[in-house]
């Protein structure tokens, strides 16, 4: 997708601060972090939402990541949490896919 930030990010056309990528994922710090640890893990493949997703087979891989990351950060000791917005109502500001991985503070219950 050619105005899409994120693949901007994948094409290596906009700088970031990648810790992950393999074939299929790319990971990175969020430009505007909610806690200590803010990284956002995103499928290579353009897809805009939770809800156009068609190929599942990327949500493994994306999990595998997550958690790995939360490991190699030291989340897993204390507890980490994982958001996923779809569309804008849920505050969905990039259209395309991506899960943040959020820890290093305790959070509140409701998350809204």
């Amino acid at each position: 997708m050619p105005d899409c930030v994120f693949c901007k990010i994948i094409n290596k056309e906009i700088p970031s601060k990648i810790i992950y990528e393999d074939e299929r994922v790319l990971a990175f710090h969020d430009l505007s972090p909610r806690a200590p640890t803010h990284i956002l893990i995103i499928p290579k493949q353009h897809v805009a939402t939770l809800a156009e997703l068609t190929d599942y087979s990327i949500l493994p891989d994306i999990y595998r990541v997550i958690n790995k990351l939360a490991v190699d950060s030291g989340l897993d000791k204390k507890g980490f949490r994982v958001v996923v917005n779809n569309g804008k109502a849920s505050g969905q500001a990039v259209f395309h896919l991506h899960f943040h991985l959020l820890g290093g503070r305790d959070f509140n219950w409701p998350p809204g």
